[in-house]
């Protein structure tokens, strides 16, 4: 089966085509560094003919506001205007936990507009909702940083590794289509202060964690479970502090 996977070469993205490629699918890697370009639509068509599959895990090179809505609007117009025209059969969208739920938050606004063009399109899809990745753990401390502390709201955190995310996507593509969504989180769920008390102890940062109800995620206050899933949610199973030990030692 030919399945494209649109920003293929990204963190996600690349573990997606090397699992596809090692369960026998054809899968492309695309992106602008392959010649792809879905805000322009340069490259598309050629991309998508004889695709029955279509992966987006593409992601804004902005967070501004009005620059990630504009991305993921254009981007997933152009993109499935090519997937009609090129008969593709399922079009698969990774989003995040809890879109719904802070509409406030400019990157959560743009991700729920490009799920609302999937919902409309006439192809059938599936849509994978995530929790935050261990990857972006350390982003997320660095931006929870004022005055050299690290203010976090106690509210509840379940992330999960990337090969956990891409092992989900990889299950959706080859799968029948949805027509809804899939919630996919990790193993553990922990206090979200505590969780990164836990982790800048293991990465040996110094910094104080500070519990504060008020702290802002991304410029959104956190009730309770704002970033975790419903019942049903799909599990990965690389807990935080294996994953740690893997990447340190390189494997």
């Amino acid at each position: 089966m030919k399945i494209v996977v649109i920003g293929g070469t990204g963190l996600i993205g690349s573990k997606v085509v090397a699992r596809l490629t090692e369960h026998g699918h054809e899968a492309v890697a695309a992106s602008p560094k392959t010649g792809v370009d879905t805000l322009t639509g340069e490259g598309l068509a050629e991309a998508l003919a004889g695709a029955q599959v279509v992966v987006d895990v593409s992601n804004s090179p902005s967070f501004e506001r009005a620059a990630v809505l504009s991305f993921f609007e254009t981007s997933t117009r152009n993109l499935l205007a090519a997937e009609a025209a090129a008969g593709v059969g399922h079009h698969v969208a990774v989003s995040i936990v809890g879109t719904e739920r802070l509409p406030e938050n400019g990157y959560f606004a743009a991700k729920i507009a490009q799920e609302r063009l999937i919902e409309e399109s006439s192809i059938p899809f599936s849509l994978v909702h995530a929790t935050q990745f261990f990857e972006f753990a350390r982003g997320i401390a660095d931006e929870a940083t004022a005055e050299g502390k690290v203010h976090v709201a106690p509210v509840l955190f379940q992330p999960m590794a990337g090969d956990d995310v891409a092992q989900a996507v990889y299950r959706a593509a080859v799968g029948s289509p949805l027509n809804g969504r899939v919630e996919i989180a990790g193993p553990e769920q922990f206090g979200m202060d505590e969780f990164f008390r836990q982790a800048l102890a293991a990465w040996g940062d110094g910094r104080e964690v500070v519990t504060d109800p008020h702290a802002r995620y991304f410029g959104s206050e956190l009730s309770e479970r704002s970033l975790v899933p419903g019942e049903g949610a799909v599990l990965g199973e690389i807990r935080y502090h294996d994953w740690l030990e893997r990447n340190a030692t390189g494997k």
